[in-house]
């Protein structure tokens, strides 16, 4: 009688243990969440341009006869006159070749590449300058977004417009996690030196606050997991539509059989 007492305990903490083990700690910052208030180092972080790369840059200044040169059109001047249209050109857009250049009107080919959307502005207004009083140019990244994907809310492809973009914005851009994502293994994909390089993420610590990884750049790829329940729900769906699905092929070859018996037996 001892012995079964003490093998159903066993058993029933056993399952308490594992009970507990498969929840999942939903609020971020556990390790700061009693701590009324404190203060990270702030990172001044900006993406830098890389090879592939989509560049909008525009050029004007008071007198846009004088920057014109420097604003490609996208829109060919003959085919709007061919066709009637009128499209008003708007400057094009650059792509960063695989050695990290551009090719750029009157300045020729620039080296972009490891630079700051700032940082290439500047070299531009610099250069320009020499030819043209006072230019204002404009440097966007046009090619910046990120995926989401796993357990949040509303996965896919989030369209970042600002320099500065953290894994908290792309999850919050995704509409949060779902509560069956598991906060404390957050997978985060990014290329770079042509290499694809992965880490994980506790977002349930302070410490992604400060992490290299927190701001993100362009094409970085996030897939939160499914915690225990998620992924023992799905393989109990999974095995009951398997079994839906032999019960189902059972009922409809015992339907062929018994009419071919009540054929054969009506003959």
């Amino acid at each position: 009688m001892k012995t079964r007492s003490l093998l159903l305990g066993t058993f029933v903490a056993a399952m308490l243990a594992s009970c507990s083990s498969s929840k999942t700690v939903l609020p971020y910052f556990t390790d700061i969440s009693t701590i009324k208030e404190g203060t990270f180092p702030a990172e001044n972080y900006l993406p830098e341009i890389k090879p592939d790369d989509e560049l909008f840059i525009s050029v004007t200044s008071v007198n846009p006869e004088a920057t014109a040169i420097y604003n490609v059109p996208s829109v060919n001047p003959a085919t709007r006159e061919q066709f009637g249209v009128n499209i008003t050109p708007t400057p094009k857009t650059y792509i960063v070749t695989t050695s990290g250049d551009i090719d750029f009107p009157e300045l020729g080919r620039i080296h972009v590449a490891g630079m700051t959307v700032e940082q290439l502005q500047a070299k531009l207004t610099e250069d320009i300058s020499k030819a043209v009083t006072d230019p204002m140019v404009s440097v966007e990244l046009v090619n910046f977004h990120v995926n989401v994907a796993g357990e949040v809310n509303n996965p896919g492809s989030v369209k970042v417009t600002r320099n500065r973009f953290s894994i908290l914005d792309a999850i919050s851009a995704a509409g949060d996690m779902t509560p069956y994502g598991e906060r404390s293994n957050v997978l985060l994909i990014r290329e770079k030196d042509g290499k694809k390089e992965y880490v994980h993420l506790d977002m349930n610590s302070s410490e992604v606050l400060s992490s290299p990884y927190y701001y993100l750049e362009q094409n970085d790829y996030i897939y939160v997991e499914p915690n225990k329940v998620r992924q023992a729900n799905s393989k109990y769906n999974q095995d009951n539509a398997f079994k839906l699905s032999v019960i189902s092929t059972i009922v409809s070859a015992s339907s062929v059989i018994a009419s071919l018996v009540i054929a054969l037996t009506v003959k």
